[in-house]
């Protein structure tokens, strides 16, 4: 079986410069880098990562606890997170907290447990048993898509925070419902609790306040953040003596409910009803009409919160910090506009 030395050997190097390359304990200059990884491919070694751990006290492992794994939102903050990971020699171990905080307190300890390095997790609308959790046993860990507004002892948020801007996005599509002429428009709400559903809700009532418009509670409905939640909640507005004339959706599968809803009612988009939908995905835009949406950087959020979770772990004082990135307006037809002019430009 080939060995550290033989790496060493090959590469004409130390075996303690391999090991610093292996295990990124120390800078080394990227010819002699490469040298050794060349080698390492060459030879075929492969390392002992349970005697590796016993050395370092790392697993060189990362746990993520992320719930609706199938919403292609988080499939793609899936994704971003494992590339970023492998990219940097760490291995992911997956969970899906289900949107419960008990349920959410239990994988956390299970992947605690596997002696994961750091966490990322997205946490449920109640994450007091999470944070307890986490601070009890000084875990490191990065909040993604969902924030906690819990102060940590500086008065910033005690746990390092990656999500996408909410707010103006949201508040962005009402605009431009409003621009159209709607004098009535709805919003389809996620689940109560979460930071994204009230930034977005917030983003909502500053349109509406932009374009002079005034705010009807019962104009604003909750889905759920699911799809089911959102047919019930779009059936509400439709039931209205003076139903909407647009809707703004706040998730993906939600803007499924609300047309499983509107194709109940025989309601055409945008003829009879205008439609903006938070989260764009894949097929959006084979939708008839094709559906006007905000995108977020799923990958990049992944990808971004591993990297401030590697940073964390390179240096645990480091300030604590929460990294909003920019969303995307992608101005389809669902709004009823006929002809976009504006696709692809940043929120």
């Amino acid at each position: 079986m080939t060995t550290m030395a033989d790496v060493a050997r090959s590469a004409g190097v130390s075996v303690a410069t391999v090991s610093h390359v292996l295990n990124g304990t120390r800078p080394v200059l990227p010819h002699t880098r490469q040298a050794v990884l060349d080698a390492v491919e060459e030879l075929g070694y492969t390392t002992n990562t349970l005697a590796r751990s016993l050395v370092t006290a790392r697993t060189r492992s990362i746990g993520l606890a992320v719930s609706a794994i199938s919403n292609p939102y988080f499939t793609e903050i899936l994704q971003g997170v494992e590339a970023a990971a492998l990219d940097a020699g760490y291995s992911l171990l997956i969970a899906d907290p289900h949107d419960d905080p008990e349920h959410e307190r239990k994988v956390v300890r299970l992947l605690h447990e596997r002696r994961v390095d750091g966490m990322i997790v997205a946490p449920s609308a109640d994450p007091r048993g999470l944070l307890d959790y986490l601070g009890r046993h000084d875990v490191p860990a990065v909040f993604l898509d969902r924030l906690v507004d819990a102060p940590g002892k500086d008065g910033g948020p005690l746990f390092d925070q990656v999500c996408a801007d909410n707010a103006e996005p949201t508040s962005r599509l009402v605009t431009h419902l409003a621009g159209l002429g709607h004098r009535r428009i709805a919003l389809v709400a996620g689940r109560p609790g979460l930071s994204t559903t009230n930034e977005r809700i917030t983003g909502y009532r500053s349109g509406l306040a932009f374009a002079g418009l005034a705010y009807d509670e019962r104009l604003l409905v909750h889905g759920d953040s699911e799809s089911a939640g959102a047919e019930q909640a779009t059936e509400a507005l439709l039931s209205l003596g003076v139903p909407p004339t647009a809707l703004v959706t706040g998730n993906n599968a939600m803007t499924i409910g609300v047309l499983r809803a509107l194709a109940t009612h025989g309601l055409s988009v945008p003829d009879d009803i205008a439609l903006c939908c938070f989260d764009d995905f894949a097929w959006a835009d084979l939708f008839s009409p094709r559906l006007t949406a905000i995108a977020q950087p799923g990958k990049d959020i992944g990808a971004r919160a591993v990297r401030v979770l590697l940073e964390r772990l390179a240096e645990p004082d480091r300030p604590v910090r929460t990294v909003r990135l920019p969303c995307t307006f992608v101005h389809r037809t669902s709004c009823g506009c006929p002809s976009p002019t504006e696709e692809g430009t940043p929120s």
